[in-house]
C-alpha cells in the first residue's frame, strides 16, 4: 500500500484549518500540520481535526515546510509521496486522490495542480498572482523550456526525488525553487487542472503589497539564479 504523507504549512488559519484536515482522503497515512508563528487557534482546532501539528516560530513558508520535512526524516517507515497543501481551503483536498494518480499509474515524479481559469471561483486569485504566475513559468519557458502554466501549492512528489531536490528556500520561493530543480533534474513532471475557490480570511502574501513585492523579487530571483548558473 503507498504510504502518502501531506504537509500543511498554516499561519493564523483558524477559521479554516479544520475544514481542510477532515476533506482530506482517508488513503493518507498522516496529515502533518505545521503552525508557522500562529498567533490564534491553528494548533488547537488542527489537532481536534485529526492532524499531527508541529510549531515553526520562524515565520516562512518554506521554514514550515522543511519543519515538516524534518519530522518525516526522523521516522522509521518513510512515505512513498508527499503532497503539499495550504491551510487556508482555497483548494479541495478531495482531489488529492487526481493529484496523486500520475504518480502511481505513470509513475510521474512530480505533479503540480494547475490552477486552469475554467476551474477558478471568481475572484479566487488576485490580479498580482495572475500577472506573477504568467511572468515565471513565461520565464521558465524562455529559460528552460518548461511546460509549467502555475506555481500552484497543491502538489505532490515522490519522497525519494523530494530529497534529491535538496531544498533551501526558506520564504516565498519554496514552490518555484522546487520546480526549477526538477527541471535542472530533469525529472518527469505533469500538471493536471484543479478547481480553486476564494479562500477563508486574508492572504498573508498575495493580500499585501509588501508580500506581493517580496513574493515576486525571491520567485523572479530564483529563475534568474538557475538561468545563469
Amino acid at each position: 500500500m503507498t504510504n502518502i504523507k501531506v504537509i500543511i504549512p498554516a499561519y493564523n488559519e483558524e477559521e479554516s484549518i479544520g475544514l481542510v484536515v477532515k476533506e482530506i482522503p482517508e488513503i493518507v497515512s498522516e496529515i502533518i500540520v505545521v503552525s508557522n508563528n500562529s498567533a490564534d487557534n491553528t494548533i488547537e482546532v488542527a489537532k481536534k481535526a485529526g492532524a499531527t501539528v508541529l510549531s515553526e516560530n520562524r515565520k516562512g513558508y518554506g521554514y514550515a515546510c522543511l519543519k515538516g520535512l524534518e519530522y518525516i526524516s526522523n521516522q522509521e517507515t518513510k512515505p512513498d509521496i508527499i503532497v503539499f497543501l495550504d491551510g487556508d481551503y482555497s483548494d479541495y483536498p478531495d482531489e488529492l486522490t487526481n493529484l496523486i494518480e500520475p504518480i502511481l499509474k505513470d509513475n510521474t515524479d512530480f505533479v503540480i495542480g494547475a490552477r486552469v481559469p475554467g476551474f477558478r471561483e471568481k475572484k479566487s486569485m488576485t490580479p498580482q498572482q495572475i500577472f506573477g504566475n504568467w511572468l515565471a513559468t513565461f520565464l521558465m519557458k524562455l529559460f528552460f523550456n518548461a511546460k509549467f502554466t502555475d506555481l500552484g501549492p497543491f502538489r505532490a512528489i515522490k519522497y525519494d526525488k523530494l530529497l534529491a531536490l535538496d531544498m533551501q528556500d526558506k520564504t516565498y520561493g519554496w514552490t518555484v525553487e522546487m520546480q526549477l530543480k526538477v527541471l535542472k533534474q530533469k525529472m518527469s513532471y505533469v500538471e493536471i487542472p484543479v478547481h480553486y475557490k476564494t479562500r477563508i480570511g486574508v492572504s498573508k502574501v498575495s493580500g499585501t503589497v509588501k508580500g506581493t513585492l517580496m513574493a515576486g523579487i525571491k520567485i523572479i530571483g530564483w529563475i534568474f539564479k538557475y538561468a545563469f548558473k
